[in-house]
């Protein structure tokens, strides 16, 4: 289980809610672009209840969490406020096929499929359930590493062409994880451009049914300059609990 912080004031968590925004709208700004089209995903998973409640008073609409079980008790607690709010949880981290319909039930989104089997687990349980749509992000190994999960980029147009018989799932983008460090100049940079690339030439070769609009890329290390490549979707998590 994910060890939780000790609880943060409100007051605190708004603050550092106006400073990653007006990054993301700087960071935007420079690339010549709308900051509107950048989605926060405020990553909860070492939070309480409390702090999620002021993330939705301070007008976050995405939420994001990354362990099934470790956060059933949690999304329960919250779903009226959730739903009242207009918000919607995503499912961020690796998902095991025995936990597809735990996800389905509290999730509106899958930001990381990553493999052909769990996509037609996700579109078996997803009819099961009557559901109209799953949105899903394919998640792309971009850098190689070998302890990563994701599709490696020569895989993904096999992936996405599955994918179109897979209704009702729908692979509405790509999602990558740059390296861990401290230089996101070296070390993510090049890992955001190639996924921007990526989804380029998926959509110019039209490997899905319909183009790919969404790059969940960049967290609290480095969302500024996946922002600068093209992030629609950042996932950013420590940043707001600082």
């Amino acid at each position: 289980m994910a060890e939780r912080l000790p609880s943060i004031e409100p007051e605190r968590i708004a603050r550092n809610l106006a400073e990653v925004r007006a990054r993301i709208g700087a960071a935007a700004a420079r690339a010549g672009r709308d900051a509107a089209g950048v989605r926060l995903i405020a990553v909860t998973k070492y939070v309480g209840a409390a702090e999620v409640r002021a993330l939705l008073a301070g007008g976050v609409r995405d939420l994001g969490e990354n362990r099934i079980q470790d956060a059933r008790e949690k999304l329960e607690a919250l779903r009226g406020e959730v739903a009242a709010a207009g918000a919607r949880w995503h499912f961020i981290g690796h998902l095991q096929t025995n936990k597809v319909k735990y996800a389905l039930r509290d999730y509106a989104w899958l930001g990381a499929v990553d493999s052909s089997r769990l996509l037609r687990e996700i579109a078996r349980e997803a009819r099961k359930r009557g559901l109209a749509e799953v949105p899903c992000l394919a998640e792309v190994n971009v850098s190689g590493e070998a302890q990563k999960h994701g599709l490696a980029p020569g895989e993904l147009r096999g992936f996405l062409g599955e994918a179109a018989a897979c209704a009702p799932c729908r692979v509405a983008g790509l999602m990558a994880m740059a390296p861990h460090g401290d230089d996101a100049e070296r070390v993510a940079r090049p890992v955001f451009a190639r996924l921007r690339a990526l989804l380029e030439e998926a959509n110019a070769q039209g490997w899905a049914p319909a183009p790919l609009l969404e790059l969940s890329m960049g967290m609290t290390q480095d969302y500024e300059a996946a922002v600068e490549e093209g992030a629609t979707m950042v996932r950013v998590g420590s940043a707001l609990f600082a």
